[in-house]
């Protein structure tokens, strides 16, 4: 169940990341973030009341909702016109959370590559709350490329690789992953400029009217 949950999250990152780059409007990102949200609260609570008290399946579960909280916010303020002050400081929490969570990966579950995956999470949530929580509108397109990246980089692979029962949660994965999340942190700027959705550019004034001639309008 784990690994179907996590290959729709890397679905909706990849959706917010096309969305911050102006690709995608918010309100057509909004259905998605409502599936995955709604599913990654219906998730962690089914499991939380089968768990029989097994405090790892509850701790497991307990993460989801982070994620889950998250993109339905983002599906309500995109559907209500809200502002996103409050979600971006609630990334700010989630970013804090995740890596508490990531030290669980690394020393209790010696899951290194669920580790990096967690820190990169971390990382994103960050980014989420410098673009809403203070309001850093220009880092939009880099926390869109960073986002699209990680959806696939932390979610969807690793998901498809676990359904297909191919995941290798090693060092040696780890160490990719790291890497490949190091080099997108370094070229989001960049990258982010030429992928994001060209700004309209605004028509000159008309021409203004004469005595002598009809009023015409000009155009570059």
């Amino acid at each position: 169940m784990a690994g179907v949950g996590l290959f729709y999250v890397g679905a909706v990152l990849v959706i917010n990341g096309l969305m911050l780059l102006g690709r995608i409007s918010p309100t057509a990102a909004a259905p998605l973030n409502f599936f995955v949200g709604g599913l990654q609260v219906l998730t962690p609570t089914v499991l939380i009341v089968q768990a029989g008290g097994d405090a790892a399946v509850i701790f497991g579960a307990s993460g989801l909702y982070l994620f889950g909280f998250t993109y339905l916010w983002v599906a309500i303020n995109s559907t209500a016109g809200w502002e996103g002050t409050g979600l971006g400081w609630f990334s700010l929490f989630v970013a804090l959370a995740a890596l508490g969570y990531a030290w669980h990966a690394f020393a209790v579950e010696a899951d290194p590559a669920f580790g990096v995956i967690w820190l990169l999470w971390a990382v994103l949530w960050f980014l989420f709350f410098l673009l809403l929580g203070l309001d850093l509108g220009s880092l939009a397109a880099a926390v869109g490329v960073v986002a699209l990246v990680e959806g696939l980089l932390t979610a969807a692979v690793p998901a498809f690789l676990i359904l297909s029962d191919q995941w290798s949660s090693g060092v040696a994965t780890a160490v990719v992953i790291a890497a490949i999340g190091a080099a997108t942190l370094l070229l989001a700027i960049p990258v982010g400029r030429v992928l994001a959705a060209p700004t309209p550019s605004t028509p000159p004034p008309a021409a203004p009217a004469t005595t002598t001639q009809p009023k015409e309008s000009s155009h570059a």
